[in-house]
């Protein structure tokens, strides 16, 4: 296999971030000698999350076994996992807020069309159901766990309790159509063709604010892995979880 120098868009930050926890980790564990080191280790793990390179590319481009690649990637995945914030600890930084933007994105995976609990009639193809908070800049805030594509957004939210929280602070919250029911401080847009015309300028002024939420899902899916997962669905949340806690490592 023919081997070129390549790059990756992140900063020398946020390698070392990485290379740091997998140290620590291999210092917890007692790891005598590996292959590569922390530091390569590393760099293995960002270009497999961020440019979404096959284990046989990494293979072959750090001169180990395929074997080795999944098991350095999934070390790293779990190490980064689990310092991922909870949403109770995410609220203690949600609070400070004016409001935050809540919406939901489907990332994509590669199923037959017998899975059907994975299938999203929305978007027509089968992924996972992922619900983001933002602030009101658009920054990312939180990520929940995924659940299957069929999950309407309502549900997923209620599931993992942001309907809740967000009732319990008396924080509000604006939301796209999807979350129309919703108890508590959730703003969404009004539905149907004709409006009044202080319910389209109503419309109008909520989408300029929650399209800001869009720079979260953006941001999500520059981490290419995403854009495309053929994984396991059961690691989908600690790979969701491991790309936040990098997100907010470098920045």
């Amino acid at each position: 296999m023919l081997v070129y120098p390549s790059s990756i868009d992140l900063s020398g930050r946020t390698l070392r971030f990485l290379t740091g926890r997998l140290a620590a980790r291999r210092q917890d564990i007692g790891t005598r000698w590996r292959r590569l080191p922390a530091s390569r280790q590393a760099l293995l793990a960002l270009a497999h999350l961020r440019c979404g390179d096959t284990y046989a590319q990494l293979a072959a481009g750090f001169g180990i076994g395929i074997a080795t690649v999944y098991r350095y990637i999934r070390e790293a995945v779990q190490a980064l996992a689990a310092i991922a914030p909870s949403l109770a600890e995410a609220m203690r930084t949600i609070r400070q807020k004016a409001f935050v933007i809540l919406d939901g994105t489907l990332l994509p995976i590669d199923r037959i069309a017998a899975d059907t609990p994975y299938y999203s009639g929305k978007h027509k193809r089968h992924g996972m159901n992922v619900q983001v908070l933002t602030d009101p800049f658009g920054r990312l805030l939180w990520a929940s766990p995924a659940l299957p594509g069929s999950t309407h957004d309502l549900t997923a939210a209620r599931h993992h309790g942001i309907i809740a929280a967000r009732t319990e602070a008396g924080l509000r919250c604006w939301a796209d159509k999807a979350y129309q029911g919703a108890d508590g401080p959730v703003r969404v847009p009004f539905r149907g063709r004709h409006l009044k015309r202080w319910k389209h300028c109503h419309n109008t002024t909520h989408a300029k604010i929650r399209c800001l939420g869009e720079q979260a899902m953006a941001t999500l899916k520059n981490w290419r892995l995403l854009r495309k997962l053929r994984c396991s669905t059961n690691r989908i949340t600690d790979v969701v979880k491991a790309v936040l806690v990098l997100h907010h490592a470098s920045t």
